[in-house]
C-alpha cells in the first residue's frame, strides 16, 4: 500500500506527514523539508525559553505563562502535596487561522 496514501487518510498530521506535506507545497526535497521543520521548531523553543514571544502574523502567537506553585494531593493516598510553579507554552490562533477553520 502506498505510504502517502495512507498519511493523507490520518486524522493525525505526524512530523512525517507534515515534512511531506511541506515538500509537496514548497516544492522542497523531503530532507530539506524536514531540515527546515526542525530549524523552526528549534527556534521557536530557544526564543520561547529566552522569555520571547514568537508571533506568526495570521497564523499565531506563541509565548510562555507561569503556573503558580498550589497544593494538591495525590488521588491514590490522598496525602498532601506541594505542587511547584513551572513555566508552560501558550499558542493563541491568529485570526487568518481562525478564518479558515470556519
Amino acid at each position: 500500500m502506498n505510504k502517502n496514501a495512507d498519511n493523507k487518510n490520518q486524522k493525525t498530521m505526524n512530523k512525517e506527514s507534515l515534512v511531506l506535506s511541506v515538500a509537496e507545497i514548497s516544492g522542497l526535497s523531503k530532507a530539506n523539508s524536514s531540515r527546515a521543520l526542525a530549524g523552526m521548531i528549534q527556534s521557536i523553543q530557544k526564543s520561547l525559553k529566552e522569555g520571547k514571544k514568537v508571533s506568526l502574523v495570521g497564523f499565531g502567537t506563541f509565548t510562555v505563562s507561569q503556573r503558580p506553585a498550589r497544593d494538591g494531593h495525590n488521588p491514590r493516598t490522598g496525602k498532601q502535596l506541594k505542587i511547584p510553579a513551572k513555566k508552560y507554552p501558550k499558542f493563541k490562533a491568529g485570526k487568518i487561522l481562525k478564518e479558515a477553520l470556519s
